[in-house]
């Protein structure tokens, strides 16, 4: 009888939020610093070089290293001019099923949540943290916020939005300045949705999220990267623009085919200049 109490206290605490023994468990490679409720924190400082990655130098370490499943793309993205970089916070809706919708406002009244879900969520948000929101893609009644609270957003976070649904207010969100990535915009409110998880795995389109992960967002679409591959990823990036500069140097002679230089030169006297030159700008 105690063996089935605990099960049902572990399986409440995960429908709405992962315990802090839960979160260490599902983020146990994580190297960093946590959160007081064991959600990594990755480093500012490392945030400030994810700044400088594209969404094609992370995919080069992802998938080889055991994890494809990162990416999602076909956005609709509020100032693509702008890189979203930040550690996620996690939110999961579904339709509304009156009888768990029940429990979960029993559950949020009793822990002291007030006014609408979704904002029980926006009420914990750091500065750094990324909101994202799995809204299995709604349109009427997916509104998650408008232009009042992407502004409490932008001005806690100073990062962005991610919505696997839509956002209301476009022209009041639009000067705030801050990325929005979405599936489109719509008129009405958030309704017909319950809060099924903060802080827990969710799925954004093809990609599996976790507490914690540093969102990367640029033109292209979205990678949600595990806290332990983040240095490796940075890594593998500085060497590319070192790659990158000196490839496109060369061709900016005119005096190189393409199959002279790229991917990498076959002539030896080539390769060892490349290879002076990594060394040069690695500071070795």
């Amino acid at each position: 009888m105690a063996a089935c109490a605990l099960v049902a206290c572990s399986l409440n605490a995960q429908v709405f939020s992962f315990t802090k023994d839960q979160m260490l468990r599902y983020t146990a490679r994580n190297p960093f610093d946590r959160f007081e409720d064991g959600r990594p924190k990755v480093p500012d400082s490392l945030l400030e070089k994810v700044r400088g990655l594209s969404v094609e130098e992370v995919w080069s370490v992802l998938p080889g290293a055991g994890f494809p499943n990162q990416y999602e793309g076909g956005w609709d993205v509020l100032h693509p001019e702008m890189k979203l970089v930040g550690r996620a916070v996690t939110a999961q809706f579904m339709p509304l099923r009156p009888d768990i919708n029940d429990i979960v406002q029993e559950d949020g009244k009793a822990k002291g949540y007030r006014k609408a879900q979704h904002q029980w969520v926006l009420d914990k948000l750091q500065p750094g943290d990324v909101f994202v929101a799995d809204m299995f893609g709604k349109i009427d009644g997916g509104g998650i916020v408008g232009d009042n609270l992407a502004t409490y957003i932008a001005v806690i976070t100073k990062t962005g939005i991610v919505v696997d649904g839509v956002v209301r207010d476009q022209q009041g969100i639009f000067p705030i300045g801050i990325p929005v990535y979405c599936r489109g915009y719509h008129p009405s409110a958030i309704a017909g949705v319950t809060l099924t998880g903060y802080n827990i795995p969710i799925r954004i389109g093809k990609a599996t999220v976790l507490p914690g992960d540093v969102v990367f967002g640029d033109r292209t679409g979205l990678y949600f990267i595990p806290p332990h591959l983040v240095q490796k990823v940075v890594d593998r990036a500085e060497d590319t623009h070192i790659h990158d500069q000196w490839t496109q140097e060369k061709f900016r002679t005119g005096k190189y085919k393409s199959t002279d230089i790229y991917s990498t030169p076959e002539d030896p006297a080539l390769k060892k200049e490349y290879a002076d030159y990594l060394k040069k700008k690695r500071g070795q």
